[in-house]
């Protein structure tokens, strides 16, 4: 938590985030929010690792496991990883191009409590008549079959979650394009803003056909609409399609930023520029580009014909030539490097061949024919976890030990952060590797049991195995987490003391106006060039020192998504002929666009802090770092 909150009592504490609009306090509420989803989805891993663990196990029931499966590749994908770096933008991203604040800081909080009451709706389906129990893919021939309210559950969550991460999407986009510091172009971005800002722009265009899909379900669901009902003149493969549309670049949406946090930790730790920035850059557009084009690879068991099942596996093929080049440039920036081996550069060391292993598998089911051999086998399984756990999770775990310092102000362990690393990369790849055989042996994926006949059982105890040791690989990230936050020590601006860009060349954890002087940018890495000639400060300025205006916070956002959240139990429950139903859907609406009109009609018109303030801080900000240097001589004798 910033300076200020720590010296506020704790409810003051929490007000205080109930209505922030810092992009900083934003992220650190992403950050504890996906990683309680990631906790919960990692709960839920385990069982279905454990009810594997043998043939013929009873550990859960069939309709169980079809709901615990559901819900942990659900809350995995839209819950924990998306918000997770959805945390590293809003803490990071700003900060790189030297803007003070993201362009609409309301939303950036709106986004945030819609995504959380998405969440919380979604999993109260635990307590509330059972989980969603159609995969995490929601097919639709599965889901207007299923009992219960489980998938009502899905739609209307997965639809207010939805709406929160376009929000967030069109910010970033936004913020990027006007909010550059003068001397910050294109060219100079660092890699992680640039990746943001593609990864932005597929929210924007990919999460509308999911919107689409999801409503067109509520109305099958809710009011017998019979978009996907085939009896009644509806398609199922249509949902495929939507779905599909969104979920090949929701990957990429992934992958991307993970690929920019990466390419940071291989410059600052490899002491030198990222090697051919300006193909990396290009190759970040393209992914973005060749992700539109190639969704229905998974799709090629469906019947659409040799035409377009050639049409997509071209291009499926196409799209591993510029992740191609990232890996080479990032391994050109570590060849000749002054390499050290800090936590953050042992997962993007480890990521490479762990990523490349996962990419491999994916042009291997490019080719139409051996797909069908594979599909819906365990061989997937093993692919997409060797791509989002191989690729995502890796740079979530290193993002957060790199980042930490600059959110927090303080420094994780590095030895305890070793021993996450070894217990999860060895559990990873024990879980997964095994899983391309048990595919090819011929083990389907979603299945809760199997025979003691059929030779699957070592190769699943093992992968059960695995799946253990990342468990502990996760608890000692908590006890590093714990342990951090109960000591307190402070860090200095630039705490790995390599730092590039211009994040590191400010307080930790930063002011809330971040930049008291708008810096001026001169080149690639910009504090690495002020430090490389000599420049205390680690910026040169584009104005002189002036007041600075600044937004008010907002009860608002949250007030907005409660009342989304109430009014989605009021639909779901109209069509069981609940007489409390309807008025609770009123209500919520009306709460909802009672605060829109709320927010309309009222002027805010912000805060300025004073230049006189500004100094003052400055002082204050100067005395702790002089302290916090001499603690550090102190310490060395």
């Amino acid at each position: 938590m910033s300076s200020n909150s720590q010296k506020k009592g704790f409810g003051a504490t929490i007000w205080d985030y109930l209505t922030t609009v810092d992009h900083k306090k934003i992220a650190i509420l992403y950050l504890i929010s996906g990683g309680f989803f990631f906790l919960v989805g990692g709960v839920e891993a385990m069982m279905i690792r454990i009810q594997l663990m043998k043939a013929g196990n009873d550990f859960l029931s069939a309709g169980t496991y079809n709901e615990v499966l559901t819900m942990h590749g659900t809350t995995m994908i839209f819950l924990a990883a998306m918000p997770i770096l959805l945390a590293f933008m809003n803490a990071v991203s700003p900060l790189q191009i030297g803007a003070r604040d993201v362009a609409f800081p309301f939303l950036n909080s709106l986004g945030f409590w819609l995504f959380f009451f998405g969440g919380i709706f979604l999993n109260l389906s635990w307590f509330l008549g059972g989980a969603p129990d159609a995969g995490w893919t929601n097919y639709a021939s599965l889901a207007l079959e299923s009992e219960g309210h489980g998938i009502d559950f899905y739609s209307l969550g997965l639809t207010i979650s939805g709406f929160g991460t376009l929000i967030a999407g069109i910010n970033f986009l936004v913020t990027i394009i006007n909010m550059r510091a003068p001397g910050m172009t294109y060219m100079r971005m660092p890699l992680f803003t640039w990746t943001t800002f593609v990864a932005s722009a597929l929210i924007l265009l990919a999460f509308p056909p999911l919107t689409v899909g999801i409503f067109f379900m509520v109305f099958d669901r809710l009011f017998g609409a019979n978009f996907f009902d085939v009896q009644m003149g509806g398609n199922t493969i249509i949902w495929e399609h939507f779905f599909w549309i969104f979920g090949h670049p929701e990957v990429y949406i992934l992958i991307l930023p993970a690929f920019g946090i990466f390419s940071e930790i291989f410059a600052i730790f490899s002491r030198k520029r990222l090697f051919g920035y300006t193909a990396l850059v290009f190759a970040t557009i393209l992914i973005g580009f060749y992700g539109f084009m190639v969704w229905a690879h998974h799709m090629f068991t469906v019947g659409l014909g040799p035409t377009a099942n050639a049409v997509f596996a071209l291009a499926t093929m196409i799209i591993a030539v510029p992740t191609g080049i990232k890996i080479f440039n990032w391994l050109l920036t570590i060849w000749g490097g002054n390499i050290s081996f800090t936590v953050p550069m042992i997962y993007a060391v480890a990521f490479i061949p762990s990523f490349v292993a996962g990419g491999v598998t994916g042009v291997m089911q490019a080719i139409a024919p051996l797909d069908y051999q594979l599909h819906d086998s365990y061989f997937i399984v093993a692919h997409f976890h060797y791509v989002i756990v191989g690729g995502v999770v890796l740079a979530i775990l290193a993002g957060t030990h790199l980042y930490w310092p600059k959110m927090f102000g303080t420094m994780l362990s590095e030895k305890l952060g070793k021993w996450t690393f070894w217990f999860f990369f060895i559990g990873f790849h024990l879980t997964f590797f095994i899983q391309h055989f048990l595919g090819l042996m011929g083990m389907p994926r979603r299945v809760y049991t199997f025979g003691a006949d059929q030779g699957w059982d070592l190769f699943n105890a093992i992968s059960s195995a695995g799946a253990l040791l990342m468990a502990i690989g996760v608890l000692i990230l908590l006890v590093n987490v714990v342990m951090t936050v109960m000591k307190g020590e402070r860090v200095g601006n630039d705490p790995w003391g390599d730092g590039r860009t211009l994040e590191w060349a400010i307080p930790s954890p930063p002011p809330f106006y971040n930049f008291a002087q708008t810096p001026l940018v001169r080149g690639l890495d910009p504090y690495w060039i002020e430090k490389m000639e000599g420049n205390k400060e680690g910026m040169v300025y584009a104005e002189p020192l002036g007041d600075i205006h600044m937004p008010n916070g907002s009860f608002i956002p949250f007030v907005i998504s409660l009342g989304m959240f109430i009014a989605a139990f009021g639909a779901m429950y109209h069509m069981d002929g609940h007489a409390w139903a309807l008025p609770v859907l009123i209500g919520g609406l009306a709460i909802t666009f009672g605060s829109m009109l709320v927010r309309s009609l009222k002027d805010d018109l912000g805060f300025h802090v004073t230049k006189e303030e500004l100094i003052a801080d400055n002082e204050r900000i100067q005395r702790e770092a002089r302290a916090l240097e001499g603690g550090k001589k102190g310490g060395l004798k």
